[in-house]
């Protein structure tokens, strides 16, 4: 990155103070010596937020006490400094918010490569994620191999998946051979395990792992009422529409930031309930929870292995399908793994329909409670759209909570025990070792309390009847859709954001979240599909017609350049 005053910089503000000049900058070729982000005095900001309408954005920190980011960004900074700003701005119009076919087909014609265009995303986070003034404190880990295994790919991809060559981000959450997994915490800092099976499926299709993301620590099932988008590993996610003004949405925050603003070509989050919806619609994105089976979980640190799924987060519909056929295949280990489910032609050759080929079912007391929703629908319906107006039957999602609090009880040891490979630095074995651990370091490790892992330690709820309530909240969830869906005949029901995670969770019921638009505050809002088990292909191809018609994404302004 090439800058008229001379001084190799990634971006000029790397300090609190925009005034310290580049001579005071040491050379990049100064190796490991080299500081190219400090540290800044994080408090006039917290100050700042104090008194926030929003009570979870009161927030303590906003930088992590544990991240180094010089760590993260040193190992491949010289390779990156070397993408002049000229070549950048060629490459921008052919990649910025561009879907992976129009990619790839850039590339086949010869007008960059697969190394390129990770140096341009690369490019674009150095560029914010190294300005405390922009970061969004998304990245937290880098793959240092990843510019070499794009330059060793093959500049034709013929007969390859569309994902060959694609870097994507993972939340950390995930497994990846070469870096931790420490879902946010520092009891998993030191958490190196392999491939998560899903890992395995992308990187036998050619796609590249650009690195880790933040999240909500433990997938936001760690303190209550906290700010959405803080781990201690990674500090405070911000929220690239509007910093330390808008929620990033969680658990899977770094992945909907780092989409938004343009960081990858996709990222993977994971849902329990709300954990893809809720960041997907709060950063203009599309994100889609598929059916529980469809994906594996195995090498994901868990809630539940009741509701959790991990699942595609991207710009547009069209990249949404290829991402998540790339993922797909059968996992034997995964015990909710389905056998059969839609193939990934279906997936990937989905088309918009026609308007009027729609028949969907609109919730009235949405179009009474929210005017962007009220107008969309609306306009559908002029458009030719076969739009009902439904009124779900109301239900009781009694025992929810005890359905995480057990799950995770019992699912977190046998990850621990099946994927941790580095147990000696890794001294937790149960919720109980974690609770025990964070109180000995209460400010760093857990600044916000502890309340819901706290509560999974007293929560008696036995074998049988946790059973009963598993039971008891899918049939009342599947009643509160099908009603609809059945009763009206109806494709699709359109929701709000996460308004209806839960439901959709213990129904076991696939959801799409696309932008719909932006509040006049500016703050995003999305449009969120839900449908009957295996019915992706038929969300993806409704999704991309409401894309079309909508045209609703907008980059960030602060993004843009």
């Amino acid at each position: 990155m090439k800058y008229a005053t001379g001084c190799s910089v990634v971006l000029a503000a790397i300090f609190f103070s925009f005034l310290q000049s580049c001579n005071q900058k040491k050379s990049i070729n100064n190796s490991a010596e080299v500081t190219h982000w400090q540290p800044y005095d994080d408090s006039i900001e917290v100050a700042a937020n104090a008194e926030h309408e929003n009570p979870r954005m009161r927030y303590k920190l906003i930088q992590s006490k544990v991240l180094d980011k010089n760590d993260v960004f040193n190992p491949l900074y010289e390779e990156v400094d070397k993408l002049a700003s000229t070549r950048y701005e060629a490459l921008k119009p052919m990649i910025l918010e561009q879907d992976i076919p129009s990619i790839q087909a850039s590339i086949k014609e010869g007008k960059f490569t697969y190394e390129e265009l990770v140096l341009f995303y690369l490019y674009r986070i150095y560029k914010y994620e190294l300005d405390n003034s922009t970061t969004l404190n998304t990245v937290i880990a880098l793959n240092k191999e990843v510019l070499e295994q794009a330059r060793n790919l093959k500049p034709n991809a013929d007969g390859e998946h569309p994902i060959y060559g694609m870097p994507i981000l993972l939340k950390d959450n995930i497994g990846f051979k070469g870096l931790p997994t420490t879902a946010g915490a520092i009891a998993l800092k030191e958490n190196f395990a392999g491939d998560a099976f899903i890992v395995k499926q992308l990187k036998e299709k050619g796609a590249l792992i650009l690195g880790k993301v933040n999240l909500s620590e433990w997938a936001y099932f760690f303190c209550d009422g906290c700010p959405v988008g803080y781990s201690a590993i990674g500090g405070q996610t911000l929220n690239p529409y509007g910093r330390r003004i808008f929620e990033t949405g969680g658990s899977s925050a770094g992945s909907g930031t780092a989409i938004a603003a343009g960081y990858a070509v996709a990222a993977v989050g994971t849902e329990t309930s709300g954990s893809i919806l809720s960041p997907s619609s709060q950063n203009s994105v599309v994100g889609l929870k598929p059916t529980i089976g469809v994906l594996s979980r195995t090498g994901i640190v868990p809630i539940s292995s009741t509701l959790d799924t991990p699942g595609p987060m991207t710009r547009n519909v069209t990249d949404n399908g290829i991402v998540l056929s790339a993922m797909m295949g059968y996992d034997a280990k995964d015990s909710k793994a389905k056998e059969i489910v839609f193939s990934e032609t279906q997936v990937l050759e989905t088309e918009a329909a026609p308007l009027q080929n729609l028949r969907i079912g609109a919730i009235t007391a949405l179009i009474n409670q929210d005017s962007i929703y009220a107008a969309r629908i609306e306009q559908l319906k002029s458009a030719g759209a076969k739009i009902i107006q439904i009124t779900p039957p109301e239900v009781q999602l009694n025992g929810f909570l005890s359905i995480l609090n057990i799950d995770m009880k019992h699912d977190l040891p046998a990850y621990i025990m099946a994927e941790v490979s580095t147990k000696d630095a890794v001294t937790i074995k149960n919720v109980e070792d974690v609770v025990a651990f964070n109180r000995e370091d209460t400010l760093v490790r857990m600044p916000y309390g502890q309340a819901r892992l706290e509560g999974i330690l007293v929560d008696s709820t036995t074998t049988e009847a946790l059973d009963d309530i598993k039971l008891n909240l899918q049939q009342e969830a599947r009643r509160y859709f099908d009603t609809s869906l059945d009763g009206q005949d109806l494709d699709a029901i359109l929701s709000i954001n996460n308004y209806h995670a839960g439901y959709a969770a213990v129904a076991k019921y696939p959801a799409l979240t696309l932008p719909m638009g932006y509040k006049t505050s500016g703050e995003p809002i999305g449009l969120t599909l839900i449908g009957q088990p295996l019915s992706e292909p038929q969300l993806l191809t409704i999704a991309k017609t409401l894309e079309a018609f909508m045209q609703a994404r907008l980059l960030p302004k602060a993004y843009r350049d």
